[in-house]
């Protein structure tokens, strides 16, 4: 009965979504208040009756109800209760519900704290959302319904695939989904602005908090799925270029030149027509994920595999409303007047170039990606493009990217100042001319280039607090005076230095882990070493040991740094029993910043046991920096100015020009 419910809710919730789709929109061009009333009403109603079936499916997987095809294929009554809840995503069909609540929410969270929107422009972006839920509802209901019933039931069911059951798993759909769907805010505001054919500077003031929540929610799914793939699949990597990341990374670059060109928009009304392009585009990019992991063209760990009928169906939304939006685009750009100019050297010129790289990247990824999928449906040929051509071609053009970065800040609107801005970088290239030095000089081995990229990551670091540094005079002036200055800076100025000093942390873990790292590949018996960077790793003895739906082999290894224990690693095999797969689960210690990483490979017949030990310098940075681009994201969001729910201004005349803030 609770699964009918939930089955039925989502049918409740589907026509909802169809009078929201038309009835606010209708009224926003009538001038009809009560219909345009609807528009908050009804996505409130839609979010409750999506969030019922989710909790009717998730009820099902905590409860082993295998009277659902859903839960037989994708649970057992002996795995462990997170996982039961985490196999409710693990699949197509769940995964697809949790994509259908979370947009749904973000349309409830727009109804409920959009009190600052023009009414019109409310109706208007609720519409368009609720286009899009009922385009995903009817896809649910139709093709990938989780509630299918089977009869008679059986008494077990087939397990989550084990790669699956991860604590990081558990986490890293959600995070990807908030992100993805978040940008749907993005492109609803945009159509809702085309249709308006009014876009302006509040425009822009209203679309940014939402486009900042869903890049940092990204930032962090795409981190946590970087950081599953480095310990879960056993190779010690933490990106490959699969099909899969990229589909990711995309709208996570196309995003973050959004969050850029919105803030030239809303500061000086210009770059329009590029902004609202932007946010079609990054949304675009998200259906795209969405397609490439349920079509069935991809073969990958990342990705659902499922009937390519449903791939099918997909493109066709995705043909549906990116296709759409371009033409109205197409339609409406040419009247949309431009805003303010500026000089080249300001700080509206570097967001441009940095809107010019990041797109650059966007495309280079795209290319790499979709050309051997398009040359294989248009000739049958199959060809590989993996890391060679990424690291040649995103790379470079990424590298201005973390140059002008910190400049940007440092430069007026209108009209900059070059050399004033290059002095304020004085630090921070000192910093990176020093440590650049020091590593060539200390340092052995890797790559020629690797010091450069030391120096760029911590000149980029310093280079992020260089503005605020030069808003607080500090140094110039007594230091109480400089905290005094602190305490009133915005808490948007303190999260953008914390984002873009996290790219630079994010970059030193990079280079650190991928230019020093050394491995060790051999087969020792029980009572024999192996060594690694310093580090000597004594292999003690195999050790069985029984999960709850798994067995396991595990492998007890003493690590020793100038004759004394350390730490132990255990890297081990697990046998899971319903789905017979065997899987390699490595051990980790970390030191530091510094990781060992160690997996097992099969025990073989004399005795011997393969293993894959790494050493990765400052790995640990590369998820750290993710986290504190998130944390100034998040900065950001909490001030006031850009708070999603600030409350209308009383009057135009309450804010006179020398109280309004200014950065």
């Amino acid at each position: 009965m609770i699964a009918e419910t939930g089955h039925y809710a989502l049918v409740l919730a589907l026509a909802l979504a169809i009078l929201q789709s038309v009835l606010p929109m209708w009224g926003a061009r009538a001038r009809d208040a009560a219909l345009m009333g609807l528009a908050s009403p009804l996505a409130v109603s839609q979010f409750v009756l999506v969030a019922i079936a989710f909790a009717a499916l998730t009820h099902a997987y905590v409860t082993s109800d295998f009277s659902l095809l859903n839960v037989i294929e994708n649970s057992h009554s002996a795995k462990p209760l997170i996982y039961k809840i985490s196999g409710v995503w693990g699949n197509h069909e769940g995964s697809l519900l949790l994509w259908v609540l979370i947009l749904v929410l973000f349309g409830a969270l727009v109804a409920v704290f959009g009190r600052n929107l023009p009414d019109r422009l409310k109706a208007d972006v609720l519409s368009v959302q609720a286009m899009i839920s009922t385009a995903f509802l009817a896809f649910v209901l139709i093709t990938s319904n989780p509630f299918a019933r089977v009869s008679p039931a059986p008494l077990e069911g087939q397990d989550l695939n084990p790669l699956l059951q991860d604590p990081g798993l558990a986490i890293h759909p959600p995070l990807l989904y908030l992100g993805y769907v978040g940008f749907s805010m993005a492109f609803s505001f945009a159509v809702a602005a085309l249709i308006e054919g009014k876009v302006d500077a509040a425009w822009a003031r209203w679309v940014r908090p939402w486009t900042l929540m869903a890049w940092c929610f990204l930032t962090l799914g795409i981190a946590m799925g970087s950081y599953w793939a480095y310990y879960e699949l056993g190779w010690g990597g933490f990106w490959f270029w699969d099909p899969v990341e990229n589909a990711s990374l995309m709208p996570w670059l196309s995003g973050t030149a959004l969050l850029h060109s919105a803030v030239v928009m809303e500061k000086r009304e210009a770059l329009k027509v590029w902004t609202i392009l932007l946010a079609l585009l990054t949304f675009a990019l998200s259906l795209l994920g969405t397609f490439l992991v349920r079509s069935g063209v991809l073969t990958s760990v990342h990705a659902f595999a499922v009937d390519p009928a449903r791939g099918v169906a997909i493109l066709i939304i995705l043909t549906l409303f990116v296709g759409g939006s371009l033409a109205l685009y197409a339609i409406r750009a040419p009247a949309l007047k431009q805003g303010g100019l500026f000089a080249p050297v300001s700080r509206e010129g570097a967001l441009v170039l940095n809107n010019i790289f990041l797109t650059a990247a966007c495309a280079a990824v795209f290319i790499g990606t979709l050309y051997p999928l398009a040359l294989e449906a248009a000739t049958g040929e199959k060809i590989s493009v993996g890391p060679p051509f990424f690291n040649m071609t995103f790379g470079p053009i990424m590298l201005p990217v973390m140059l002008v970065m910190p400049f940007a800040p440092l430069l007026a609107w209108k009209r900059g100042d070059a050399l004033r801005a290059a002095q304020g970088m004085i630090t921070a290239l000192g910093v990176a001319i020093v440590a650049t030095a020091l590593v060539a000089g200390f340092v052995r081995g890797g790559p020629t280039l690797a010091p450069v990229g030391v120096g760029l990551a911590l000149f980029t670091i310093v280079g992020a607090f260089a503005e605020i540094q030069g808003r607080l005079k500090l140094f110039g002036i007594p230091l109480g005076d400089s905290l005094r200055r602190a305490r009133g800076l915005p808490t948007s100025a303190w999260g953008g230095a914390l984002a873009h000093a996290g790219m630079g942390v994010t970059l030193l873990g990079v280079i650190g882990a991928t230019a020093w790292a050394s491995e060790t590949v051999t087969a020792i018996r029980p009572g024999e070493t192996m060594k690694i960077a310093g580090y000597e790793l004594a292999f003690r003895d195999l050790e069985k040991r029984d999960g709850p739906n798994y067995r396991s082999t595990v492998a007890m290894i003493d690590v020793r740094k100038d004759g004394e224990s350390v730490t132990t690693v255990e890297p081990a095999r697990r046998l899971y029993l319903a789905r017979k797969m065997d899987l390699s689960e490595s051990s980790i210690a970390t030191f530091g910043l510094s990781q060992l990483y160690a997996s097992m490979a099969e025990e073989r017949t004399d005795g011997a046991t393969g293993f894959r030990v790494t050493y990765k310098p400052l790995v640990v940075l590369i998820w750290l920096g993710a986290i504190v681009m998130a944390l100034g994201g998040g900065l950001s969001l909490a001030d006031r100015r850009l708070r999603v729910g600030a409350p209308r201004k009383a009057s135009v005349r309450a804010a006179p020009p020398q109280l309004q803030p200014a950065e």
